[in-house]
């Protein structure tokens, strides 16, 4: 495959990015807003390793730039394998007003914070799931009715997930009770070559009907088929009334490549790992030297004429 090109123009739309939605979105969809010179009229954007930085802090450069993109007409929203809860803040600190997509894509989330839409394990799915990862040396945890739970609350990765979601986690002897509504199962390890081998494993075992695919290194996620950042796309460009065509996706990760293969424009982090990056149209700095800001600005903006001294919107 070619090399992407790295933020040196405008946006120029994908050829495979017509794919119709499996999605299907309940809430009212929006009137479409007019597409600015750039052709880009809806930034999705992945949320850790891409607008925050490996401190988990959003930097004042992209609260900035995520103005300037509105003040062009250009909406913005988040999708993530973090749970709608562990989103609000960000939500809050950017000012969004149209959907969010959480758990990969499992939960279409309003402005006001209702599920538009959910799509969970089934249970025989969610106990496959648990029966491997519970003999494993990993670190399992379930998210299920707005929780974070836990068998282990002194696991390697727990103090970085508590921060990264600004709640704590609830422990639990056994998951069994919950295993009928389980939006998404996670094992974390500081062994990406253990991870790998369960990924494989586990999707051999559900399927076509349930996923696993890693959202970091030491993250695997486990969800719905259906609970995939390019479906996501797909209904947050619905909501708001946007065309495929004119819609952008940025992110750093494994799960964020079936979004970058719906969009019409797909920029990848500097700091992805050269697979990822080999999917995306463009690549833009990594998440510590402001990525999202500079691709915002080099890249969409750039081909909307917009300049940086323009006022924000908050629409």
């Amino acid at each position: 495959m070619a090399q992407p090109e790295i933020d040196d123009g405008g946006p120029r739309p994908s050829q495979d990015s017509g794919a119709t939605a499996r999605v299907r979105v309940r809430a009212g969809v929006a009137s479409e807003k007019p597409v600015n010179a750039s052709g880009i009229a809806l930034l999705v954007s992945d949320v850790d390793g891409t607008l925050l930085r490996m401190d988990k802090s959003l930097a004042p450069a992209t609260i900035a730039a995520v103005d300037r993109l509105r003040a062009a007409g250009v909406r913005f929203t988040l999708v993530s394998a973090r749970p709608p809860r562990g989103m609000l803040p960000l939500i809050q600190a950017l000012n969004i007003k149209v959907p969010t997509a959480a758990f990969n894509g499992g939960a279409i989330v309003g402005a006001r914070g209702e599920v538009l839409e959910s799509t969970r394990l089934t249970r025989r799915d969610a106990r496959i799931t648990l029966d491997l990862l519970l003999r494993e040396p990993v670190e399992t945890w379930v998210f299920a009715d707005d929780q974070w739970l836990l068998r282990d609350p002194a696991g390697e990765y727990v103090p970085l997930e508590r921060m990264t979601l600004g709640y704590d986690g609830v422990v639990v002897e056994d998951f069994s009770p919950w295993e009928d509504r389980i939006d998404k199962i996670v094992a974390a390890s500081a062994d990406p070559a253990l991870l790998a081998r369960l990924e494989q494993a586990l999707n051999a075992l559900i399927a076509p009907h349930a996923l696993a695919l890693r959202s970091q290194a030491y993250y695997l996620d486990i969800t719905h088929a259906r609970a995939n950042k390019g479906d996501a796309l797909s209904a947050l460009a619905r909501q708001v009334g946007v065309p495929l065509t004119a819609t952008a996706a940025i992110g750093d990760g494994d799960n964020d490549v079936p979004m970058f293969k719906r969009a019409g424009l797909s920029i990848a982090m500097g700091h992805a790992n050269s697979e990822v990056r080999a999917q995306a149209r463009r690549v833009t700095a990594s998440n510590e030297q402001d990525g999202l800001a500079q691709a915002i600005d080099r890249i969409i903006l750039a081909g909307a004429g917009a300049g940086a001294g323009q006022a924000p919107s908050r629409g």
